[in-house]
């Protein structure tokens, strides 16, 4: 496993072949970049989403160009606010190119995951590992291309993926 940064993250979203996959397997984060926005949804304000502009547009980019992105998230029902918030605008992210798809925690119950759980896997060759505090602040990312564990990776992925709903047809109890 090699250190990685938020911008070296970035990099491997933008620079993708053809693909990349994302496991989310936290009820709640607080990143920075979203606690602004997410303490507006609680309020009740509207929100541009001009912050998200960049992810949006390099969704298009690598929609246009056949590249393919998917996200699976496993979520506690009932959903946290943090889950309820991301719910209220994923159809950005769907619109723009990510395909996007919601795993009750229960089902998962038989499913192996590599890591400390969240992870991308670029390419299938390089997997990316997020790690978080116990608030949900991001704490470090790790890197590895073992062959194993990006393989490992990308198997859980798609069993899970397998298992999800997509974010259209989910409906949370």
């Amino acid at each position: 496993m090699v250190p990685a940064t938020h911008d070296d993250l970035n990099s491997l979203c933008r620079g993708i072949d053809k693909s990349f996959v994302h496991l989310e397997t936290r009820d709640s984060y607080g990143t920075e970049a979203e606690l602004p926005h997410m303490a507006k949804w609680r309020r009740g304000e509207p929100d541009d989403f001009s912050w998200l502009g960049w992810w949006l547009e390099m969704l298009r980019g690598h929609r246009a160009a056949g590249r393919t992105c998917r996200r699976a998230r496993i979520v506690s029902e009932p959903l946290s606010d943090y889950q309820r918030w991301t719910m209220s605008h994923a159809g950005l992210f769907t619109e723009a190119g990510e395909d996007i798809r919601y795993l009750p925690r229960p089902r998962l119950a038989t499913v192996a995951l590599p890591g400390s759980g969240d992870f991308y896997v670029f390419d299938d060759k390089i997997a990316l590992f997020l790690h978080y505090t116990g608030a949900g602040t991001n704490a470090s990312f790790q890197t590895s291309t073992d062959r194993a564990l990006v393989r490992a990776c990308s198997q859980a992925f798609e069993t899970v993926w397998d298992l999800s709903t997509p974010v259209r047809d989910y409906r949370p109890q």
